[in-house]
C-alpha cells in the first residue's frame, strides 16, 4: 500500500472513530443510556465507564442493600424476600432487573430513578404483563 492510501484510511478511521465519542454525553449521570445505531450502553458512575445495561443491573444488585435472588424466570415466595432485594427476572422477550420495594416487586429503574429507557429495554416493557 502505499502512503496516500493509507494516510486516507488512517485519517478515515481516525474520523469515525471521534464521532463514535463525540457522541457519548458530557458529564453522564448514573444509569444514564447512550443508544447508538450499533450498541446500547448506560453510564457506571461507581466505575466511571460505559457498560451493557445487564452488567450495569448485576454490579448494582451485587452491592445492593438486600439480597440478589440471581436470574430466574420466577420470582422467590412472597414471605422469603425482604425490602431492596433484586433479581433479574427472565421472561421470553429478555430479562429485567426488579427489586423489592414497598412490599411489590418493581422495576429497579422505577425504585432508583435511572433513565426510563430501561423500560424499554430487554423484558422491561413486559413484566407486568
Amino acid at each position: 500500500m502505499n502512503s496516500v492510501f493509507q494516510c486516507i484510511i488512517l485519517s478515515s478511521i481516525l474520523a469515525a472513530s471521534t464521532l463514535v465519542f463525540a457522541a457519548y454525553p458530557d458529564n453522564p449521570k448514573n444509569g444514564q443510556v447512550y443508544e447508538s445505531e450499533i450498541t446500547i450502553e448506560v453510564w457506571n458512575a461507581r466505575t466511571a465507564e460505559w457498560v451493557a445495561p445487564e452488567t450495569f443491573w448485576l454490579r448494582y444488585a451485587q452491592r445492593g442493600k438486600g439480597k440478589f435472588w440471581g436470574r430466574a424466570s420466577s420470582y422467590p415466595t412472597f414471605s422469603t424476600v425482604n425490602e431492596f432485594d433484586t433479581i433479574l427476572i427472565e421472561l421470553d422477550k429478555g430479562v429485567c432487573l426488579m427489586e423489592f420495594f414497598h412490599q411489590r416487586w418493581r422495576r429497579a429503574q422505577d425504585v432508583r430513578r435511572w433513565d426510563t429507557a430501561f423500560n424499554h429495554f430487554g423484558g422491561c416493557p413486559y413484566v407486568f404483563d
